[in-house]
């Protein structure tokens, strides 16, 4: 098998061209309330200001939308959702703080023109100077990098190893994004690439009837009582055996899902966090990181009172590699 987190490659795949690989939860800070467009301020403490052809800049926090600069193997795939803006005139302005973290920090960002506005998860990972990566090399066994003075960079963790590792995620998370979702998996839509910035699907709660307010991690969703809650906790238990299944079927594995890489929009939960994906043919100990998953996920159903045997999810699971 083989596989590309190169997004500037070929944007077609075949079942033979596997990626390498938000624990965040995408919560939105109750304080922030959405403004039109030419009212919103800069929340996020970053400046995000570019001139237009003119020379007339945009306030800070807003920006115009890179859709049509980027390459083509950098934008979603196709057919993209009715929802997408690709109009070059939209204009992207930043709303607030989702989730920050060690490796990566994730925005709210509103990409809108004149007629239409959507909602994005802005995933950036962090410059050198600012992060520090604690991905184990236990996912990236199996995988090669190219370019010489790049891997010399990676093994000796230097400044400019950072540098090259904060591109490789972001580049292998956007590369098993689209992978996934191809395959028909419940992953948020993968928008577009920019360098280290990936732009997402915002996956909204599902009890916020202004679709402003991101769903939950599993781990904080809240179950309802009675008849209501075992039949909502046997629904998502079983879309997660279908995911775990579909994994298996693709010869990947997860290789760090958790109730806390899962948002639960309602009844419909979504798999999120996707840099560390392991190739369970190429890496040594792909099939164990994919029992790994299984049984982190069984426990938490267990422990939500239902009669389910994770080692029986685990057989089921790696009976379906391929």
């Amino acid at each position: 098998m083989s596989w590309s987190s190169d997004p500037h490659a070929d944007s077609h795949h075949s079942n033979d061209q596997l990626p390498p690989e938000l624990r965040p939860s995408l919560e939105l800070r109750p304080s922030l309330e959405l403004r039109h467009p030419h009212e919103l301020q800069h929340f996020a403490g970053l400046t995000l200001s570019f001139d237009d052809e003119t020379g007339s800049a945009l306030a800070p926090g807003r920006r115009w939308s890179t859709f049509n600069d980027v390459e083509r193997g950098c934008r979603g795939p196709d057919p993209r959702p009715d929802w997408v803006i690709e109009d070059a005139a939209a204009v992207d302005t930043e709303l607030g703080v989702l989730k920050t973290g060690k490796e990566a920090d994730v925005f709210l960002l509103e990409r809108a023109t004149t007629e239409a506005s959507c909602l994005l998860a802005a995933k950036r990972y962090r410059s050198s100077e600012h992060r520090q990566f604690h991905r184990s090399s236990v996912y990236t066994e199996g995988r090669t990098t190219r370019r010489s003075r790049d891997a010399r960079a990676l093994e000796t963790g230097s400044t400019f190893g950072r540098t090259v590792a904060a591109a490789q995620w972001a580049g292998a998370e956007w590369a098993a994004l689209r992978l996934l979702y191809a395959e028909g998996l419940p992953v948020p839509y993968p928008v577009q690439i920019d360098g280290t910035e990936l732009l997402l699907e915002f996956i909204p709660d599902a009890d916020d009837p202004a679709g402003v307010t991101a769903a939950p991690r599993l781990q904080q969703a809240s179950v309802p009582t009675g008849a209501a809650g075992s039949e909502l906790l046997w629904d998502w238990w079983h879309q997660t055996r279908d995911v775990l299944v579909s994994f298996a079927r693709l010869g990947l594995a997860h290789g760090d899902l958790s109730p806390y890489n899962v948002l639960a929009a309602g009844r419909r939960l979504v798999v999120i966090d996707v840099p560390q994906i392991v190739d369970t043919v190429s890496n040594p100990r792909g099939a164990e990181l994919l029992a790994r998953d299984c049984t982190t996920m069984a426990r938490w159903f267990v422990g939500r009172g239902l009669p389910v045997e994770p080692d029986d999810l685990v057989a089921t699971v790696l009976a379906e590699l391929r």
